[in-house]
C-alpha cells in the first residue's frame, strides 16, 4: 500500500504561489536528545526525512539552532538537490548555549548570521520563508518585533528571503509586524489543551495567512486527556491521531509539522489526515481547553 497525505488537504497562503500540503514534517527530533548533538540513528534520520517527501510532504521545518546545525545538515544530506515544489521554512530568534539553553539571539548582527548559516548548512541560495522567533520560554512577552524584524526584510530586499513569518508572538506583535513587511505564516504554540490562539487563527483564516501550531500533541509534556483516550478509541485511531486531525479540522489555514525520527510513526501521523471527527467527538474533544484551564487555577 502506498501512503500518500494527500487527504490532509492544502492551503495557498496570501503572497507565494506554493499550495501546500497541510501535513508537513517538523525537524527538531532529527537530533539527539533535548534537541542537541547528531540523533542516535543517522541512517534512520534520512529515511524518515525520504519518506516524508516521497509520501506528499512539500514544506519542512527547521532551524539551524536545532542541533546546532545538525538537522539542518541531515536535510541537506537526504534531500539536496531538493525536489521541485519543497518549501523549507526556517527559523532564527534563538541560539543554542553550551549548557542546551536556548537564549534569544535577535540583534541585527545575530539575525544576519543567522540566515547565513541557515543558508550555508541547507545549501541553499535563498530561503523559501523565515520565521523570527520572539517572546521567551513560556511563550509571548508583547515587546515591539520592529528592530528585529526589520533586519529580516532588509535580508529579504536583498534577495536572501523570499518570504517572513513570526513564531511565538501575540495577536498585537502580528499586527506591529504586518505593518513592517507581510507576513505568511504565524508559528505559535497550540493544541487540544492549549488554546489561547483560537482568535488570532480565526483572523489568520480571513487573512490567507498560515498557522502553524508547535507543540501539536503537547510538547514536552505530552497531552494526557482520558476524553483525548475516549474518543481515539470510539474511533478506532491513536490519540496522537485524534490530535493531529482536530487540528486539521479547526481551521483551513491549520499547517501540521509533526516530526518523528520513525518511518511508522510518520505514516500514523499522515493518517490523521483522512480522520474525519464527526461533531460529537469535536464536542468532547473542545471540552480538553475548558478542563484544563480549570486545573490550573
Amino acid at each position: 500500500m502506498t501512503t500518500t497525505i494527500s487527504s490532509g488537504g492544502a492551503f495557498t497562503p496570501a503572497g507565494t504561489t506554493w499550495t501546500l500540503n497541510r501535513m508537513g514534517f517538523g525537524a527538531m527530533q532529527l537530533t539527539g536528545p533535548m534537541v542537541w548533538g547528531p540523533p542516535k540513528d543517522h541512517s534512520a534520520a534520512l529515511a524518515v526525512l525520504r519518506e516524508a517527501v516521497r509520501c506528499g510532504v512539500n514544506h519542512i521545518d527547521t532551524s539551524d539552532y536545532y542541533g546546532p546545525h545538525i538537522a539542518n545538515q541531515i536535510i541537506k544530506e537526504a534531500l539536496h538537490p531538493y525536489p521541485a515544489g519543497l518549501t523549507i521554512v526556517t527559523k532564527v530568534g534563538a541560539r543554542r548555549g553550551p549548557d542546551k539553553s536556548w537564549p534569544q539571539a535577535i540583534s541585527r548582527q545575530e539575525l544576519i548570521d543567522a540566515v547565513h548559516d541557515n543558508l550555508r548548512n541547507l545549501g541553499l541560495d535563498v530561503l523559501d520563508v523565515v520565521n523570527l522567533r520572539l517572546g521567551g520560554q513560556f511563550g509571548p512577552d508583547d515587546s515591539s518585533v520592529e528592530a528585529p524584524l526589520s533586519v529580516l526584510a532588509e535580508l529579504q530586499q536583498r534577495g536572501l528571503i523570499r518570504h517572513i513569518g513570526l513564531s511565538n508572538i501575540s495577536h498585537a506583535q502580528f499586527e506591529e509586524g504586518s505593518r513592517i513587511a507581510a507576513i505568511v505564516c504565524v508559528q505559535n504554540h497550540y493544541n487540544l489543551a492549549h488554546r489561547i490562539d483560537d482568535a488570532l487563527i480565526d483572523d489568520l483564516a480571513a487573512r490567507q495567512v498560515a498557522y502553524v501550531p508547535f507543540f501539536p500533541l503537547g510538547g514536552f509534556r505530552p497531552l494526557n486527556s482520558p476524553i483525548l483516550d475516549g474518543v481515539a478509541q470510539s474511533l478506532g485511531a491513536t490519540a496522537r491521531q485524534v490530535a493531529l486531525a482536530w487540528l486539521l479540522q479547526r481551521a483551513p489555514n491549520v499547517l501540521l509539522i509533526a516530526g518523528t525520527s520513525s518511518v511508522a510513526h510518520l505514516h500514523q501521523n499522515f493518517a490523521a489526515g483522512a480522520l474525519q471527527l464527526p461533531p460529537e467527538a469535536i464536542a468532547q474533544l473542545d471540552s480538553i481547553a475548558a478542563a484544563s484551564k480549570q486545573g490550573q487555577r
